[in-house]
């Protein structure tokens, strides 16, 4: 018998997850300190990306934990979904 590949399942799988956490938490991620945006992309680690789903939270700049209050800490995962934060700098809307 041959083995199916699942993947595309999966990845649609996990971006429904993605999908429901970032509806469920976007407005409160929204209020943290220097975040932009919320949304959904692959996981990276060290720049590189490991295939999984992730939700991404963009910040102009990344602040060292101790130096930020504990409201806006923002967490590595959110109900079993990874979260990685990405520094976008400031973004200008031009005419």
């Amino acid at each position: 018998m041959r083995e199916v590949d699942t993947s595309g399942t999966e990845i649609q799988a996990d971006y429904q997850r993605a999908q429901a956490v970032k509806e469920s938490y976007e407005k409160e991620l929204m209020m943290k300190a220097n975040v932009l945006g919320v949304g959904i992309g692959l996981h990276k680690r060290a720049g590189e990306p490991t295939g999984g789903v992730s939700l991404v939270v963009m910040v102009t700049h990344k602040v060292p934990l101790d130096q930020l209050a504990p409201e806006d800490v923002i967490p590595s995962e959110i109900d079993g979904v990874s979260v990685d934060v990405q520094a976008v700098g400031d973004v200008k809307a031009h005419d």
